[in-house]
C-alpha cells in the first residue's frame, strides 16, 4: 500500500522526513532549512512535487532489490524524483553503474554523496530550489568540482559527458583518474584503445602556461 502525502505535507515550508529516516546521521547536517517527520511516500520531500529516496550503498549491497521497489512505489508520486546515494563502500563502481542505468530508465535523477555532511547539503539545496523548475534544480545542484572536472575532461578529443560520469563513477576523483593505468581505463564501457590513449596522453602531458608555450 502506498503512502499518500496530505495537503499539509504538499504545502509545507519545511523539509519533510519519512519516519524511516530516524537515526540517519544525515539529519544532523540539515541545518539551513527546518525539517520535521511526516507521513510521506519519499524519504525526504523537498518540495510539493519533489521527492528524494536515500540509499546507502552498504545497505544496497545487502538488499539490492530494496531501492528498485521504492522507485516503483514513487513512480507516479512526484514530478522530480531523486536518488540520493551515500557512497559508503570502497568497491562502489558496479553498483553506481547499475543505479545510473536504472535512474535513466525510470526517470530519476541520481546524486552521489561521499559523506553524510554532503548529503545534508544536497537536501538543503533541493529545498532552497523548491520553486524552480526540475531542470534548473538538476543543473544547479551539480557540484562545482564535478562541473569543472567535466569541463576539463571533455576538452580531450572523443571524451563526452557520459565518459566523464563513467570515469567519476569508477575512480571517484580527478587524482585517481590521472593515476589510472591504461589497462584499468580500457575496462570501462565505451573506452576503446584510441580513447584511452588520448586520455592518458592528455592527463600525463605537462601543463604549460600560454606565455611559456610561446617562449
Amino acid at each position: 500500500m502506498q503512502t499518500q502525502p496530505t495537503n499539509q505535507s504538499r504545502n509545507s515550508s519545511r523539509v519533510l522526513v519519512n519516519h524511516n529516516q530516524k537515526g540517519n546521521q544525515v539529519l544532523s547536517f540539515i541545518k539551513k532549512v527546518p525539517w520535521e517527520h511526516a507521513n510521506i511516500p519519499a524519504d525526504y520531500q523537498v518540495g510539493a512535487n519533489s521527492g528524494v529516496l536515500y540509499l546507502s550503498l552498504k545497505y544496497h549491497r545487502l538488499k539490492p532489490e530494496y531501492i528498485y521497489e521504492r522507485m516503483k512505489q514513487l513512480s507516479n508520486q512526484y514530478a522530480l524524483r531523486i536518488i540520493l546515494c551515500a557512497v559508503d563502500i570502497d568497491d562502489h563502481q558496479q553498483a553506481i553503474r547499475e543505479l545510473t542505468k536504472a535512474c535513466i530508465l525510470a526517470g530519476y535523477t541520481l546524486f552521489l554523496a561521499w559523506s553524510a555532511e554532503e548529503a545534508g547539503r544536497y537536501i538543503e539545496t533541493f529545498k532552497a530550489f523548491e520553486y524552480k523548475s526540475p531542470d534548473m534544480i538538476k543543473e544547479r545542484v551539480e557540484t562545482d568540482n564535478f562541473s569543472k572536472l567535466t569541463d576539463c575532461l571533455v576538452q580531450v578529443k572523443s571524451i563526452n559527458k557520459t565518459d566523464v560520469l563513467t570515469l567519476v563513477s569508477n575512480f571517484g576523483s580527478f587524482k585517481s583518474i590521472v593515476e589510472a593505468s591504461p589497462d584499468e581505463l580500457s575496462l570501462l564501457p565505451g573506452f576503446g584503445d584510441q580513447k584511452v590513449t588520448r586520455l592518458v596522453e592528455a592527463v600525463q602531458s605537462p601543463f604549460l602556461l600560454e606565455n611559456e608555450g610561446r617562449s
